[in-house]
């Protein structure tokens, strides 16, 4: 999926360069769409979704001893 929104918007970048403004906007709108879309799919997954398994924020079982 993230192939087909770099495709788009390479294709917008490109169409602008070539002065074809309203199609590479309409390209340019599409790739926000389909990125937007991939973002909300992705946030709203089930099996990870809300989750960021990058960053632990779990309580230590142990506190930590005071000093």
């Amino acid at each position: 999926m993230m192939a087909v929104i770099f495709a788009l918007l390479l294709a917008a970048l490109f169409l602008a360069w070539r002065g074809e403004g309203r199609i590479a906007a309409v390209c340019a709108l599409a790739t926000l769409a389909l990125a937007t879309g991939l973002f909300l799919f992705e946030i709203y997954n089930p099996e990870y979704g809300f989750r960021m398994p990058w960053i632990q924020v779990e309580r230590a079982l142990d506190p930590l001893p005071k000093s």
